[in-house]
C-alpha cells in the first residue's frame, strides 16, 4: 500500500474541518439540515434558503438549473466539502449536471418509495410533493423500479410549501389544506404516505392527524443524513472536531421575513445573512 505523504495528510485534515453545503429552494432543507446536526454534531453547516425563488415546482427546469448551478458556485466558493441537495424538485431537474461539473460529492433527494412497498399493508402508496418532482423523469423511473406490485397514487400539493414559507405549520387554515390533499388519499385506502418534499415535514403532525392512526408516513430526511455521514466515512472527510458545530444561513428573499421563519423551524434564534448580489434572484423573477 501507497503511503500518503505528509503533504496529503495536511490536506485530507484541511478538508475535514471544511463545512458541508445545504440548500433549499426555501426553509424546506431546514427538515434534512436538523437531522445532519443530530448526526453529526461536530460538523459545520452551511445553509441556503432560495426564498426568493421558492417554490421551485412553479418555475421552469432552465430556473431550476441556474438556480442550483448559482447556490453550488456560491457554497463551493465557500468551502463547502460536500453539497446536499435538500430539494426533491432541485435533485430531479439538476443533480445529474451538478454532480458532472463538482468535484465535491454531492447528496441528493429521492422520495422514499422502495420501504413504502415493503411496509403497506394494502399494496396502496401515497405520493404527496410538488407537481415538478411527481411529472420528473427521475421520479417515473423510481416509481418503475420499486412499484411493481403496488398502486402508487400521485398527490400534488400546491399550497404545502407556501405554508411552510410562512412558517404556518399548524394553523386552521393548515389543516384545512392538508385534509383536502391527503384525505382522497386514504379514502382510496392508501396506507402508507410518502413524503416527496423537504418541507412538509414540518407539517407532519397535521399530516398524520388528518390521515389517521393506522397510516405511515415516511420522510427521507433520516436516510439523507444517514448517507452524508457514510459519504463522508468514504472520502475521509468527517470532521475531527471534538468542539460542536455551527451553523451558518443564507438566504435569496428578505432576511428579515425569512430569518424569523427559520428561527422557528431551527428551534433557536439564528441569524440569516443575505446571499450575495452575484448569486440572487433577479429583482423581475421575484416579483413574478
Amino acid at each position: 500500500m501507497t503511503k500518503m505523504s505528509s503533504a496529503c495528510r495536511a490536506e485530507v485534515i484541511r478538508m475535514s474541518d471544511a463545512p458541508i453545503g445545504v440548500f433549499d429552494s426555501g426553509v424546506g432543507g431546514l427538515s434534512v439540515l436538523r437531522e445532519i446536526r443530530s448526526l453529526l454534531p461536530s460538523e459545520e453547516l452551511l445553509y441556503v434558503a432560495d426564498s426568493g425563488a421558492a417554490p421551485y415546482g412553479d418555475r421552469s427546469e432552465a430556473f431550476i438549473r441556474d438556480r442550483v448551478g448559482a447556490i453550488a458556485d456560491f457554497l463551493v466558493g465557500m468551502g463547502a466539502k460536500m453539497l446536499v441537495v435538500a430539494c426533491n424538485t432541485a435533485t430531479a431537474v439538476a443533480v445529474e449536471l451538478l454532480r458532472s461539473r463538482l468535484a465535491v460529492p454531492v447528496v441528493a433527494m429521492e422520495p422514499a418509495v422502495k420501504p413504502a412497498v415493503t411496509l403497506s399493508r394494502s399494496g396502496i402508496i401515497g405520493v404527496l410533493a410538488t407537481s415538478r418532482t411527481l411529472a420528473s423523469e427521475r421520479f417515473a423511473r423510481l416509481a418503475e423500479l420499486f412499484g411493481d406490485g403496488v398502486e402508487i397514487i400521485l398527490q400534488p400539493c400546491p399550497g404545502f410549501v407556501e405554508q411552510v414559507e410562512r412558517g404556518d405549520t399548524d394553523s386552521a387554515e393548515t389543516y384545512s389544506l392538508v385534509k383536502q390533499h391527503v384525505s382522497p388519499l386514504i379514502e382510496k385506502g392508501a396506507d402508507t404516505l410518502v413524503l416527496g418534499c423537504t418541507h412538509y415535514p414540518f407539517l407532519l403532525d397535521v399530516i398524520k392527524e388528518v390521515a389517521g392512526p393506522g397510516v405511515t408516513v415516511l420522510d427521507a430526511s433520516l436516510p439523507v443524513a444517514r448517507q452524508v455521514q457514510r459519504r463522508l466515512q468514504q472520502e475521509g472527510l468527517l470532521s475531527r472536531r471534538q468542539s460542536p458545530g455551527t451553523e451558518r444561513f443564507w438566504t435569496s428573499g428578505e432576511p428579515n421575513l425569512v430569518e424569523p421563519v427559520i428561527s422557528k423551524l431551527w428551534g433557536k434564534k439564528v441569524r440569516v445573512e443575505a446571499l450575495p448580489a452575484p448569486y440572487a434572484v433577479p429583482r423581475d423573477v421575484k416579483a413574478s
